[in-house]
């Protein structure tokens, strides 16, 4: 047994397998489809992430809703009795309430376990970028790092972690409100692209907008050829919203360039409800952001 567990969300989109293989534990979040409650679990057992896509492309509205109070004392609560200590590893502060939650919720068990320890981590992440963030933790504990050490690699590689993604429909950024109006109509008419990224912050920024879909697919491989750390060698992974065609496109380009650790998963649908379908995520160690 593990002297500590690790913990972070389902927005980390993170496959499975990849889940098992770390010995990660994932906390659903909820989201609501046309007034249908889910569970984001990992495995998409409540909804394929197909499914989810086809019904945002027929129309469907989805709403989205962090981790409660709840959910990690349900959580956490039997980790803490059996003498286990714990790091969770959050989603973006910059996108959600979750990590100022996870803290709370710590204060709170805290007290009652004041024998154990209960560390959070800001990812300053979202989709796979958190779930890189949580997988590499995660491998620094199966390679022996004790709790302290893990805390501290996971604090140093918060700022370290890339995100650059684009989105197929404009209209799901103007919903968020990270994009005007005319300006989504203007884009969609134009066939203009943007190419975002997750800031030091946390936050989403769009940095630059190209004409066509595959010049911003391109755009993803230039900036990871810019500042990975280890292009080659490096641990890459790429998430999409239900369009594999297009994140195939950006694997062979990676591959070409030498890239062999790389992973792909679905982005899920809490992500998914405010980059739409079409959306393709590309994360990697590097700097800067």
């Amino acid at each position: 047994m593990q002297p500590y567990v690790i913990f972070t969300e389902s927005t980390g989109d993170l496959p499975p397998a990849l889940i098992e293989e770390a010995e990660l534990r994932v906390l659903p979040m909820s989201f609501n489809l046309d007034g249908q409650a889910y569970r984001n679990w990992p495995d998409g057992r409540e909804i394929s992430s197909h499914d989810y896509y086809e019904k945002l492309r027929a129309g469907s509205t989805c709403t989205t809703s962090q981790v409660s109070l709840a959910d990690y004392e349900d959580a956490f609560t039997p980790v803490l009795a059996g003498g286990q200590d714990i790091l969770y590893l959050a989603f973006s502060s910059g996108l959600s309430g979750t990590y100022q939650s996870s803290c709370v919720a710590a204060e709170m068990l805290q007290e009652k376990f004041p024998g154990r320890r209960i560390a959070c981590v800001d990812s300053k992440q979202a989709s796979m970028g958190e779930g890189l963030f949580a997988y590499l933790v995660a491998r620094k504990r199966q390679a022996g790092a004790s709790f302290d050490q893990a805390l501290d690699y996971a604090r140093q590689l918060a700022p370290a972690v890339c995100a650059w993604f684009t989105v197929d429909d404009l209209m799901f950024l103007k919903r968020g409100g990270r994009l005007s109006g005319a300006a989504a109509v203007a884009g969609t008419l134009l066939g203009i692209k943007p190419v975002l990224h997750v800031d030091d912050d946390g936050h989403l920024i769009a940095m630059e907008k190209v004409r066509g879909r595959r010049a911003s697919l391109d755009a993803l491989v230039k900036h990871f050829q810019a500042t990975a750390r280890d292009p080659q060698g490096g641990t890459v992974f790429i998430s999409h919203g239900d369009c594999p065609d297009d994140c195939q496109y950006v694997m062979d380009k990676l591959r070409a360039l030498g890239v062999t650790d790389l992973h792909q998963g679905d982005i899920g649908p809490v992500i998914g409800a405010h980059s739409g379908p079409g959306t393709v995520a590309l994360f990697w160690v590097g700097g800067p952001r």
